[in-house]
C-alpha cells in the first residue's frame, strides 16, 4: 500500500472511530430546533492528489442557472423522496453534476449540519476518493461550468483570504471569500456558504481551527432563515 492509500485509510479510520462515538444524527426531514423540513446534502470528496496535499472536488455553477450562477460549490443539491438518507442524496446528485461514480467514494463521516439564509439544512457528507485516475470528470452542462480541485488545507490558512463583516438580526458574523488559482490557471473565487462549509471540514479533518477568526453567523443553527444577500 503506497503512501496517499495509507494516508487516506487513516483518515476513515479517524472518522469512523468519531463517529461511533457521536450522538445519533436527527432525522432526515427534520431539524434539530425548528420545524423546517427542507433539507440537501453536499459531498466533500477527498483525495490525495500528486503533491501529497488533501484535495477536494470542486464545481462552477453553470452562469445560466438561477440559484448562484458562476458561484464555487460542493457537488450536492436538495433531497429528493426517493433518496433514503443524506449519504444517498449527496452521492445521487454528485452523479448527476460531475458524473462521479458512488461506487468509488467511501463515505467515512456526515458532518453537523447548517440552517443556511432560507431555511435549508445542508449536510456535509465526507467522503474519501482513493483513486482520482479513475474519476472520468462529466459535468452536466446544465448545472456545472467546471469542475477543479483544491487543496482542503487552503481553508484553514489565512493566506489569499478576505473577509466583510455582515450583520443579520443585531448579530455581526464574518463572510469569508478564499481567491484560489486552479491548475489550469483560472481564479475561483470561494466564498459564503461553501467556503463555510470547507473551514468546518477542514477543521474536522486537520483537527485544528482555522488560521483566523471564524465568527459564524448565528442562523447556521438557528433555522430561522437570515436574508439571502449574504448567500450563506
Amino acid at each position: 500500500m503506497g503512501s496517499a492509500e495509507l494516508r487516506l485509510q487513516t483518515l476513515a479510520q479517524h472518522f469512523r472511530l468519531e463517529e461511533s462515538v457521536k450522538p445519533p444524527p436527527p432525522p432526515n426531514g427534520s431539524a434539530t430546533s425548528d420545524s423546517t423540513t427542507k433539507r440537501a446534502a453536499v459531498l466533500v470528496c477527498l483525495f490525495k492528489g500528486d503533491d501529497g496535499e488533501l484535495r477536494v472536488i470542486l464545481t462552477k455553477r453553470s452562469s445560466s442557472l438561477s440559484s448562484s450562477p458562476g458561484d464555487v460549490a460542493l457537488p450536492g443539491g436538495k433531497r429528493e423522496e426517493a433518496d433514503a438518507d443524506d449519504v444517498h442524496t449527496a452521492l445521487r446528485e454528485a452523479k448527476e453534476e460531475i458524473g462521479l461514480d458512488p461506487s468509488l467514494v467511501n463515505v467515512v463521516s456526515v458532518l453537523d449540519h447548517i440552517v443556511n439564509s432560507h431555511g435549508v439544512i445542508v449536510v456535509p457528507v465526507i467522503g474519501l476518493l482513493s483513486d482520482i485516475k479513475a474519476f472520468s470528470p462529466a459535468p452536466n452542462a446544465a448545472e456545472v461550468e467546471a469542475i477543479f480541485y483544491a487543496p482542503l488545507e487552503t481553508f484553514l490558512k489565512d493566506e489569499k483570504r478576505r473577509e466583510e463583516e455582515r450583520e443579520w438580526m443585531g448579530d455581526k458574523y464574518l463572510l469569508h471569500y478564499f481567491d484560489f488559482e486552479a491548475d489550469d490557471g483560472e481564479v475561483y473565487v470561494i466564498w459564503a456558504l461553501t467556503a463555510g462549509l470547507l473551514i468546518s471540514a477542514a477543521s474536522a479533518v486537520y483537527q485544528r481551527p482555522p488560521a483566523f477568526l471564524e465568527r459564524r453567523p448565528k442562523f447556521w443553527k438557528s433555522g430561522q432563515g437570515a436574508p439571502p444577500c449574504p448567500r450563506f
